[in-house]
């Protein structure tokens, strides 16, 4: 017993900001931005919470599925820009939408969203749940510093959404952990001991992007790779890859070292949303979901990597 996923959803925040506005507020340009990264334009929250985009994209999903918040089981988040440390951020979700179930944080960095996924197959192999719903939500923008180029560029805000009801539709799935904070960091707010004398790192995203590159296209090639064969498939049953929107180099490097699937099957909105950390997968798999592309029995895989180190990778048959 694995799940199936019932329906999906996602929000993003209303204000757009263009790489021509970035170039007025730090030194790059669009054509800077467009070759390095990919991204053109990033939604970002002005008066939004990350509740608010959790919440709204954990309300589609649930109307996706044609299922009511008094019939979840279970909430998983995944999370690392959660509004508060305590409550978080799926005890925060349940109370908004109104459900009465255990709800709870996991923090994995970009790949959160498949962690969860995984958490939550544990659940339903153990018959304790018959609906789960996994959230995530990311205020991105409020973890950078926006007089670093090489950062703030990047990441955008959003969320996405799933409902997993009872089925065979979970195929697949690979995790791995690379333990370090020498790559990708993000320091905690402050410390207000007043024993501790320890200096601390500003409270934004250090990245070192060289290294985060290398890392994630190993990680990403190897995982998918890895997934097909648990799953029994080959790359031409493979309907769409959903990879970690992070920089479009890497998708496009990956992409190429994976030539046993078509490169048109590689989907991507990093144009349009930027990185949105945990969110990104959840978002683009509602994208996909909400234009059509899929058909039950589709084989859809679904591939992340960021801080921790982390990746995972699984795949989803629709």
């Amino acid at each position: 017993m694995s799940f199936q996923i019932l329906g999906t959803g996602s929000f993003l925040p209303q204000r757009v900001v263009t790489n021509e506005e970035l170039s007025q507020m730090v030194e790059t340009s669009d054509q800077w931005i467009t070759q390095r990264v990919g991204v053109k334009t990033r939604h970002v929250c002005t008066s939004e919470t990350a509740l608010d985009l959790g919440a709204e994209a954990a309300r589609r999903a649930l109307e996706a599925a044609h299922t009511q918040p008094q019939e979840l089981d279970l909430i998983i988040a995944a999370t690392i820009s959660a509004d508060t440390i305590s409550p978080g951020l799926g005890g925060m979700v349940q109370k908004r939408l109104g459900a009465a179930c255990p709800a709870f944080d996991i923090n994995a960095a970009c790949p959160g969203f498949l962690f969860a996924l995984d958490i939550a197959a544990g659940f339903f192999a153990r018959k304790a749940v018959k609906k789960v719903l996994v959230v995530s939500a990311e205020r991105m923008s409020g973890l950078l510093d926006w007089s670093d180029r090489g950062t703030c560029c990047i990441f955008g805000d959003g969320a996405g959404a799933a409902v997993l009801g009872e089925g065979e539709g979970y195929a697949a799935s690979e995790l791995h952990t690379q333990g370090g904070d020498d790559v990708i960091n993000i320091p905690t707010a402050w410390d207000s001991s007043p024993f501790y004398g320890v200096e601390r790192d500003k409270n934004c995203v250090h990245m070192k992007g060289q290294d985060t590159y290398k890392f994630a296209v190993t990680s990403m090639v190897r995982d998918i790779r890895s997934v097909m064969e648990q799953a029994g498939i080959t790359g031409g049953q493979v309907k769409a890859v959903i990879p970690h929107q992070a920089n479009l180099r890497i998708i496009s490097e990956a992409r190429r070292r994976l030539p046993e699937i078509s490169p048109e099957k590689f989907l991507t909105n990093i144009d349009r949303v930027g990185n949105t950390s945990s969110a990104s997968e959840p978002i683009l798999l509602d994208e996909a979901a909400r234009s059509g592309m899929f058909q039950p029995g589709d084989y859809i895989v679904l591939s992340a990597f960021g801080g921790g180190l982390s990746s995972a990778a699984c795949v989803i048959k629709w």
